[in-house]
């Protein structure tokens, strides 16, 4: 069995409110050459495939690629940590039904909820209503909220309901404009998404907040961004520098193991040196459909790291069952 972790969705109702100019944040759709675009005032732009909202055109890709069962979160793009805290309430709660509705449909999938993350105590009400009332399995967070990072104190009630209700915090990078440093090759997404993983996962490991949160799961899309291709330097600066080691009593790669990452690398090399690191026991699969920048080749990937069929089965799906509580 195979279990994607990392694959998005787009509710029905956020599609209608697009194409009648009422959608929030003033997010448009427009037809080009026969395919719906999504258009959000800040810049991007990317086609509405099928496969983010339709459940056949889900399910066949899912069969194409050898998944049989899929973990749904929105889209990145519609967390809307960047809106009035409000309209995203709303829009969370409308969004979280309409998951729920669409897993309902089969026994292949499942969802995760979205937040309000600007309101910690609203972002924890909703959770533990996606949880217990609408049965959804996880939920996804930026990476930050807008600029504030995720180790902010005033996050905790929200972590703690998380830890509380047993279900993952997948961290994701978001972004609906260019952004200037980045602005020549895609390099938004190329390398600013898996910097932004990384210093969020670090941070989350240097202010101690992993500690405060001892029971909470956490889970790394793009196979962790930076950060454990760089946990060498981190141990390093916790041995020499003092504003590193100030708020954790053992070196950062003592807390890899704290998160789950998943086999986003796009390649074999890196994909191995993850699983050495970390352990075949804390990797699960993702591909980030329906973006053009999915992994449609996570299983020669797989294949090629010439793990064990224990560590494979454990990657393929025992951790995901686990983690998301997929077989209750």
């Amino acid at each position: 069995m195979k279990i994607d972790v990392h694959t998005h969705f787009f509710p029905s109702g956020f599609i209608n409110d697009a194409r009648r100019g009422q959608a929030i944040d003033n997010i448009k759709l427009e037809r080009r050459d026969g395919q719906e675009w999504v258009i959000h005032p800040q810049g991007f732009q990317y086609p509405l495939v099928a496969e983010f909202y339709d459940l056949e055109a889900k399910l066949k890709h899912m069969d194409d690629l050898g998944l049989d069962v899929s973990v749904l979160s929105v889209s990145p793009t519609l967390l809307f940590h960047w809106t009035e805290a409000g309209p995203a309430q709303e829009f969370c709660q409308q969004a979280n039904e309409a998951m729920a509705d669409f897993v309902a449909r089969s026994d292949r999938l499942f969802g995760m909820a979205a937040v309000p993350l600007q309101d910690p105590e609203a972002a924890a009400t909703e959770l533990r209503r996606a949880v217990t009332e609408l049965d959804l399995r996880g939920v996804q967070i930026g990476t930050t909220m807008e600029t504030i990072p995720l180790d902010d104190e005033r996050f905790d009630p929200f972590f703690a309901t998380a830890a509380e209700l047993d279900v993952p915090v997948v961290l994701h990078p978001y972004y609906v404009g260019t952004k200037p440093e980045f602005a020549d090759f895609y390099m938004t997404n190329l390398v600013g998404n898996p910097l932004e993983t990384g210093v969020s996962a670090s941070r989350l490991i240097l202010s101690g907040c992993l500690d405060r949160h001892p029971n909470l799961t956490v889970v790394l899309v793009h196979a962790g961004g930076f950060m454990p291709y760089q946990i060498g330097r981190l141990d390093h600066g916790y041995k020499v520098r003092k504003e590193t080691n100030a708020k954790i009593d053992a070196p950062p790669s003592s807390y890899l193991r704290r998160f789950y990452f998943d086999t986003i690398t796009h390649a074999t090399i890196p994909l191995k040196f993850l699983v050495e690191l970390v352990g075949a026991d804390r990797v699960v699969i993702g591909t980030d459909i329906a973006y053009d920048m999915q992994d449609l080749y996570f299983t020669d990937y797989l294949a090629e790291t010439g793990l064990d069929e224990e560590s494979l089965a454990a990657i393929n799906s025992g951790n995901a069952n686990r983690i998301f509580h997929l077989e209750e």
